[in-house]
């Protein structure tokens, strides 16, 4: 029979496709399932990171940069030399290959398991044991090995054979400053590059760097309450005589909460050693692909409510929906320090209900064939900013590359939609792509755009018309203009989602984003968000200022 946890596993390392075909996958192992390796470990030893039809020698270190590389060949001398991370040190570098989670922490200095963090996730973790069968859990595990940062992630299949599941690693070099990631196929592991190969345009969302976009750690669920997460909000229902309570890791694990603060440590780390690089002669040499973090956004975070679906009933209080499906609140509220009082929108709790009916939510795996009604275990799972990119602009603020201003003229331009917009894309057309020098970049990108609305007579209500009105507001009143319009905003959102009609087109909203969601290859697995009736062609929505929402044109 296929191996259904690995069949969820829709790319993470696992094929250099753009979007997985899970049908193509579970064919694929139905007729060929008696070889012994999962269909990820088939993909990445032929189209993915392996050598082809040749198999990798055990007890070996392959190198395969998707989209650099055609196939793996062996690390050389020098190279291993170059790696100085703790699985290069530790590991590679006298020649050891763990095979497995146990080995490899038993192989660390003894000083490393003192900071030793356990997690565990799962998007069947809520799910009735007995209801879906395999449960694909995953441990993430967290050490210090050269100091007191954290320097080695670890992720890997929760239970089953530990030879047979797969094993993934993000390790920090502290020399050169990248996490340098590796993934372990039978005996042998695979060198899948570091941070700076994520950012080049031939290794970019392609092998490891399709989920680890911007070359850091990846958290998806980063904001409480952790959707997926056993986490100081929600335990994982396991079986009374599930294996996985007697596993050393599992009664080591701890809550997604201590996670969180790690990855958000971790982000800001490399992001400080990115800019750091990029500007240390006082050139930029390529502008665009910082800036793209604010005008476009790189990748998503997923947020929901605090509020555990099942528990939601028509006398329930009312439902705050998380403020990051209304707008950027990290970077405006946070960061940019708009002047804003309103309130969360929050939702009448029958409302909520009523749309679950009326949309037909309901969790669905086809792998598994399985299926049940309501929405995911906390309510409202929508796609947000993400950290990633809100830490890129919050730093080049600090270092002074953009102006605090020059953020917040350009996250204004609709800032209803906090993700998925192409008014704000629109602008990077503007944005250098050859080198730049640093004190120059914020106002040479600016001017081009206000040059633009002169020069091509745009309308006041396009892109670049917005923002030139933004950068004419005066350095002393934008941050209260601006907050006042949020405010605005926030208010008539209060109103709308009151009524029936209001709060469905918010439904609509939120399914066209999540949508959009499942286009990216962070999109890993069906349970992750729910499905409703809505058919998958509908057309793409967007929010305006005025809150009412539209098809996008």
């Amino acid at each position: 029979m296929p191996d259904h946890t690995q069949l969820r596993r829709a790319t993470a390392w696992m094929r250099t496709t753009a979007v997985a075909d899970v049908d193509t996958v579970r064919s694929s192992a139905a007729s060929d399932d008696t070889s012994g390796n999962s269909p990820s470990e088939r993909d990445i030893a032929g189209d993915g990171c392996g050598p082809g039809s040749t198999a990798l020698e055990p007890g070996s270190l392959y190198r395969r940069i998707s989209g650099r590389d055609d196939r793996a060949r062996p690390v050389s001398d020098e190279e291993l030399a170059a790696l100085g991370d703790p699985m290069a040190v530790e590991f590679f570098r006298v020649g050891t290959f763990p095979t497995t989670v146990q080995e490899l922490l038993s192989g660390l200095p003894a000083t490393a398991a003192a900071s030793r963090k356990v997690y565990l996730v799962g998007e069947a973790g809520q799910i009735p044991p007995d209801a879906i069968g395999e449960r694909d859990m995953r441990f993430v595990i967290t050490t210090a090995v050269g100091g007191g940062q954290v320097d080695l992630l670890v992720s890997t299949q929760a239970g089953g054979d530990p030879e047979e599941g797969f094993l993934q690693v993000a390790a920090w070099d502290p020399g050169a400053r990248v996490f340098n990631f590796y993934a372990r196929f039978e005996s042998s592991w695979v060198w899948a590059g570091n941070s700076w190969h994520a950012l080049e345009p031939d290794s970019r969302g392609k092998g490891c760097f399709d989920s680890h976009v911007n070359g850091s750690v990846v958290m998806k669920e980063l904001r409480i309450p952790w959707n997926n997460w056993q986490s100081e909000r929600a335990t994982i229902r396991l079986a009374e005589d599930d294996p996985l309570r007697h596993d050393q890791l599992f009664q080591q694990i701890i809550g997604a909460e201590r996670l969180e603060l790690t990855v958000r440590s971790l982000i800001t780390r490399w992001t400080a050693a990115r800019l750091a690089a990029v500007t240390a002669n006082g050139v930029v040499d390529h502008p665009d692909r910082l800036l793209r973090h604010l005008f476009t956004g790189t990748t998503v975070n997923l947020t929901s409510t605090d509020r555990q679906s099942s528990n939601i009933t028509a006398d329930s209080p009312e439902l705050t929906l998380p403020t990051g499906f209304w707008l950027n609140q990290d970077a405006l509220f946070d960061d940019l320090r708009l002047s804003a009082q309103s309130a969360p929108p929050r939702a009448p709790a029958a409302r909520y209900l009523a749309g679950l009916t009326r949309f037909g939510f309901r969790l669905e795996e086809t792998c598994s064939a399985f299926s049940q009604p309501g929405d995911t275990f906390f309510a409202f799972v929508v796609p947000e900013a993400a950290h990633e990119d809100n830490e890129v602009v919050r730093q080049m603020v600090r270092k002074g590359l953009i102006s605090a201003k020059f953020a917040a003229c350009v996250l204004m331009v609709d800032f209803p939609n906090p993700v998925f917009s192409p008014a704000r894309s629109l602008l990077m057309q503007y944005v250098p792509t050859t080198p730049t020098k640093a004190v120059e970049l914020c106002d040479k990108v600016a001017q081009a755009i206000v040059d633009a609305t002169r020069t091509r007579t745009l309308p006041d209500d396009s892109p670049e018309g917005l923002f030139a009105a933004h950068w004419q507001v005066t350095d002393d009143a934008w941050q209260t203009v601006f907050g006042q319009r949020v405010d605005a905003y926030l208010r008539k959102v209060t109103q709308q989602i009151q009524t029936a009609s209001g709060f469905d087109d918010y439904v609509r909203l939120a399914e066209s984003r999540r949508r959009q969601f499942r286009l990216m290859k962070l999109n890993e697995f069906e349970l992750t968000l729910p499905v409703t009736d809505i058919p998958p062609g509908a057309p793409p929505l967007a929010m305006r200022e005025d809150a009412t929402v539209a098809e996008l044109t």
